[in-house]
């Protein structure tokens, strides 16, 4: 039982509660309900990532190596040439990564019961949106 409960004042998630003052018979308190509302929720399962020690690790590293040879900064004079070079330079990033990176179950390596099934179950439960799934 909660002898007090604080609710943020104003908080749309919060500001449907109900104090029921005449149930509370002979006990000095009353009971309370708060509506939360539960919202959908995307669980990531897949994520990019390189292999440490990998030869596609050892592609990326030196990929991007050249890719900082290529970029001009004979002229970062200013804050808008700096911002010019970062963004060159996170473009390739972007493409280096995207070229020697694999997709993978995150999943997998967390939960030690996590196996395709799981993850074949949760996509269907996904575009169902049924609660049997």
């Amino acid at each position: 039982m909660l002898d007090l409960t604080f609710l943020r004042f104003g908080s749309k998630e919060f500001s449907n509660h109900s104090i029921y003052s005449n149930w509370h018979l002979i006990s000095d308190h009353v009971p309370l309900t708060v509506t939360i509302p539960i919202v959908e929720e995307h669980i990531q399962t897949k994520k990019c990532t390189i292999v440490k020690d990998s030869e596609e690790e050892k592609t990326f590293i030196n990929e991007v190596i050249k890719a900082i040879k290529y970029i001009d900064t004979s002229n970062l004079s200013d804050v808008i040439s700096l911002k010019s070079a970062v963004y060159i330079f996170a473009h390739y990033l972007d493409i280096i990564w995207e070229k020697n990176s694999k997709i993978v179950n995150i999943t997998k390596h967390l939960k030690s019961w996590w196996d395709m099934n799981c993850s074949r179950n949760l996509e269907k439960y996904r575009s169902s949106k049924c609660i049997e799934d």
